[in-house]
């Protein structure tokens, strides 16, 4: 499509792919979704992105990124069926963390029939220079069917400001209150006070600003101080997605080549912990160890998800307001069924603390038969967690079971059982 033209597309499950070609010095990218209502969101609620990642009438969902072959996407899942009556336009953005999108190349959007995976619309190209931020399309209401824009408008003020633009509050650094000036000194004499109308009542607290800042570990910048971040107390929860692109399962151990892989594909998120009483032990939905939150061992996974999908996938809550009583905590990930590798299944781990930024990666491609990956290690480092990224897959040996084998890894020392869910 050219800058500024349109096309109908179906009111149905789409998904956006924000797509560019990686490389060194190329920008990371993030897609975003605003819902607007003559030109504004009506609340920081219709702002869906990394930080939001799901709005709620469900129909906008930002699925996450993947890397393939040297080209990274960024996903959206619009419904358009769900999309509330009164939300006239949505406004598709992309933002560049750390660079311009002059310097990414190979950059486009492009709108897919969720269900059939076929092409919609798709704009190439905006033709970037020094912007920060884009407006690349956007869906629109006419005569009671949608279309697609190819818009292309660029932004110099980053993320920040193409959200401010359509009245989204940011969270921005607090100043400092000015010092009070001095005092005259006191006459000798005061008339006295005149009566004072009633005070009028204090005006609704502001709406929580949006936050927009994030983590993202890398091979280069593998660990992150929650304390620094600010994710000192509350929850910190754990989120694990995936999507299954080629329906492989890894090799045979036969014929050594890839197998299917079944559409029951069940991943199952879990941690090992060790606190500073000493007790260890593992919280994962085999045997039914779902753990507690308000005691020990403060870790608890909140169910087992066959889908992968970014607003649900596999999710645990660590109790931050007793992170002194962890001296450990490893969060790694095994398949159950449906799958004999992590090949061709790309992941990616999201740790969101109540206070503080986001912290994210993605999983490296597996080139081993593995079935259980280790995801992240956090140890408590003079009372301060630190979180390190670890992407690790482990190749477990014949009729050890993935648990054994991550425990053999990182020197947990426990007795391990057969369990079953």
């Amino acid at each position: 499509m050219l800058k500024g033209s349109n096309t109908p597309v179906p009111t149905a499950a789409l998904r956006v792919e924000l797509g560019w070609r990686t490389g060194a010095g190329v920008p990371d990218t993030d897609a975003s979704a605003l819902l607007l209502v003559s030109g504004k969101v009506r609340s920081d609620a219709d702002f869906v992105f990394y930080n939001q990642p799901a709005h709620s009438s469900g129909a906008i969902r930002h699925e996450g990124k993947r890397t393939t072959d040297g080209r990274v996407t960024d996903m959206l899942l619009v419904d358009l069926a769900r999309v509330e009556p009164a939300i006239e336009t949505v406004v598709l953005a992309a933002s560049a963390d750390g660079g311009t999108f002059g310097q990414i190349p190979d950059l486009y959007i492009e709108v897919q029939d969720a269900a059939q995976g076929t092409p919609v619309a798709r704009f190439d190209n905006p033709g970037a220079t020094t912007e920060t931020a884009f407006v690349l399309g956007e869906f629109y209401r006419r005569q009671g069917a949608w279309k697609f824009r190819a818009v292309g408008q660029g932004y110099s003020s980053g993320l920040e400001g193409l959200a401010t633009d359509y009245g989204i509050t940011v969270d921005e650094p607090q100043q400092a209150a000015p010092a009070p000036a001095t005092a005259p000194p006191a006459a000798a004499y005061s008339p006295p006070p005149l009566p004072q109308p009633a005070a009028p009542p204090p005006p609704a607290a502001p709406p929580t600003p949006v936050r927009l800042t994030k983590v993202t570990l890398t091979k280069a910048a593998p660990s992150v101080s929650l304390a620094k971040q600010g994710g000192t107390s509350g929850a910190l929860h754990v989120n694990l997605n995936w999507e299954v692109r080629k329906q492989f399962s890894g090799w045979s151990s036969k014929v050594g080549r890839p197998t299917a892989m079944h559409s029951d594909l069940d991943l199952d998120l879990c941690a090992l912990y060790e606190l500073t009483d000493g007790s260890k032990g593992v919280v994962q939905a085999l045997g039914n160890s779902f753990g507690v939150l308000h005691r020990p061992p403060y870790i608890h996974l909140d169910g087992d998800d066959r889908t992968g999908a970014v607003s649900s996938g596999e999710n645990l809550t660590v109790n931050l307001d007793h992170k002194n009583a962890f001296r450990r905590i490893l969060v790694f990930v095994t398949i159950y069924e449906g799958a004999r590798s992590f090949a061709d299944l790309h992941a990616s781990v999201t740790l969101r603390p109540q206070h503080g930024a986001p912290i994210e990666f993605s999983l490296d491609e597996c080139t081993v038969p593995s079935l259980v990956c280790a995801l992240a290690l956090i140890t408590n480092t003079g009372g301060d967690l630190v979180v390190q990224r670890e992407a690790r897959y482990l190749v477990p040996e014949r009729g050890v079971s993935p648990q054994r084998t991550v425990d053999h890894a990182y020197g947990w020392g426990m007795n391990w059982t057969p369990g079953r869910k």
